[in-house]
């Protein structure tokens, strides 16, 4: 729910600029596959996709906020930046980038969906970011991704006013070749009508 209001603010529309659980197939080295359902898939105006996986635990993260004393919370807080860890791991092995048919960028996004689990991680662990990013991963809390997808949003519409201003030039092209057509063809009769008057 909160990727979906992230994706409605972010002013790309659904189904054009992005796809929800789409179903792809990767190919194994062995010549096997497998069915891989990244949660979002977000076009980019060159054919290229940006994965989106929001499939992070925060159970660990709600313990740590209900805890009752500080040897529990940091022991929760522990284990929330274990399951996050985990999560870097499984996703690592996934290899969107590898999925038959499409053109991910060579990382994928990684939501976490509460900001301050976001935060708490990377305060709790200030080498989870490279580390994430070293296994093509970007670690993002809701701020993080409104901002990224706000600017792929503005890419689209950029690309839109270029695509707008390319068809206006071809037409105004055509119009010109129609309108230089049409004084020939004037000057043409003209040419003719005085032939015929002085003959």
């Amino acid at each position: 729910m909160i990727l979906e209001s992230v994706l409605e603010h972010s002013g790309l529309q659904k189904g054009r600029e992005y796809t929800v659980q789409a179903a792809s197939v990767q190919t194994q080295d062995d010549g096997s596959t497998r069915r891989l359902q990244p949660d979002v898939l977000v076009n980019l105006p060159d054919g290229k996709q940006i994965v989106i996986d929001s499939k992070v635990s925060l159970t660990d993260y709600v313990r740590y906020t209900q805890a009752q004393n500080d040897d529990e919370a940091r022991a929760h807080l522990a284990a929330h930046v274990q399951s996050v860890r985990r999560h870097i791991a499984q996703l690592a092995e996934k290899k969107y980038s590898d999925i038959d048919g499409l053109k991910t960028l060579d990382f994928v996004f990684m939501f976490i969906p509460v900001e301050p689990a976001y935060l708490a991680a990377l305060q709790q662990e200030p080498g989870l970011f490279q580390e994430c990013f070293d296994k093509r991963i970007m670690l993002a809390g809701p701020g993080t991704l409104l901002a990224t997808l706000r600017t792929v949003a503005n890419i689209w519409r950029t690309e839109q006013q270029n695509r707008n201003a390319l068809a206006i030039a071809d037409e105004g092209g055509r119009l010109y070749d129609k309108f230089v057509g049409f004084v020939r063809s004037e000057e043409h009769t003209s040419e003719l009508q005085s032939l015929v008057i002085i003959s």
